[in-house]
């Protein structure tokens, strides 16, 4: 009786219940195959369990976690942000700028940042208020702000001689552990709060879901849209600081297809390329998978252009399998 009744005051109810169960068991099945192929790598390679190993597989996934992240917040929204390998560079070349001509480490960071966060706002703004594709205000983003890293010192690095507390940001360890993949991980739980325990976060999946019934209901789709593309330009302005911090040197040409990177991520993590369903959990371990991937490869000397071929395949079978999971989530 009392569940009848709830079931017709309530009719989405069992919809919601559904698509929640769908991305517990897309997340379900991705943190299975991601453990199932660690106890592989480790009987394969037997240094793949190493702390050595470890600790260096957090620190080189660690970058693209973090602008992965980012974009997931993005596509959630059912957008796009092509420009994150070009903010990176650009942000790396920056810090490494204004450290060496003087300015304090902690402001130059902070200036490098807001830099990021303006030029996602930029774009995130065009497309938002003028309601241009994000996919082509953040390809033409791509290309510009490339062309500006370039401009900074005429394509060359900049820095070498970077103060040893910077260096610590994307170098340094605590313990075996990498600061670098602590701050991916301190970016995956604060999005993660974000985005299920903030008024922000329901926007952003309401947008996503449905931008029009978001409009209708006076949500502020405008504004949200703008916020999630500034995250990611934020987001993508620290892998780029990080890396700088590591290699003590901005490089102009660093980055390069980052955003492919980032966008198989996400979308082996579970989110849906359309919006409205996702979550930076199975980003996280999307990240995880395809770097341990890579890292087994290498372990056994497995081409590259092998590599390639694999990971491409993995892509396609994940796709096929979220889109047979969310078809069982509609007719359940």
């Amino acid at each position: 009786m009392t569940q009848t009744a709830s079931s017709t005051r309530f009719p989405g109810a069992g919809v919601l219940s559904r698509q929640r169960s769908m991305d517990l068991l897309r997340n379900g099945n991705l943190l299975l195959i991601f453990l199932g192929l660690c106890v592989v790598a480790s009987v394969i390679a037997p240094e793949f369990l190493t702390a050595r190993n470890i600790a260096n597989l957090l620190q080189q996934s660690s970058l693209v976690g973090i602008v992965a992240i980012g974009m997931t917040m993005v596509i959630l929204t059912a957008g796009i942000d092509l420009s994150v390998g070009s903010t990176a560079a650009f942000a790396g070349m920056l810090v490494a700028v204004l450290i060496s001509d003087g300015v304090n480490p902690l402001l130059a960071v902070a200036a490098t940042l807001a830099a990021g966060a303006s030029a996602g706002a930029l774009m995130g703004g065009l497309s938002a208020y003028l309601s241009l594709p994000s996919f082509m205000t953040t390809l033409a983003g791509l290309t510009s702000i490339r062309g500006l890293t370039y401009l900074l010192t005429g394509g060359t690095p900049a820095g070498g001689d970077l103060p040893e507390g910077f260096q610590l940001l994307g170098g340094g360890f605590i313990g075996y552990v990498p600061i670098v993949g602590i701050i991916f991980i301190g970016v995956t739980i604060i999005a993660a709060l974000v985005l299920r325990g903030t008024t922000f976060g329901e926007y952003v999946y309401a947008v996503g879901s449905n931008r029009e019934a978001a409009r209708l209901s006076g949500l502020p789709v405008r504004a949200v849209g703008t916020a999630v593309f500034a995250i990611s330009g934020l987001l993508a302005a620290l892998a780029g600081i990080l890396l700088t911090s590591r290699l003590t040197i901005g490089q102009p040409t660093a980055f390069s297809g980052l955003e492919l990177d980032a966008i198989a991520a996400v979308v082996l993590g579970g989110t849906n390329l359309f919006g409205g369903r996702g979550k930076v959990f199975g980003t996280f371990i999307a990240v995880l998978l395809l770097s341990v991937l890579k890292n087994l490869f290498n372990l056994v000397g497995l081409s590259s252009f092998f590599q390639m071929v694999v990971t491409g395949l993995i892509l396609v079978a994940a796709l096929i399998l979220n889109r047979i999971l969310e078809n069982r989530g509609e007719r359940a």
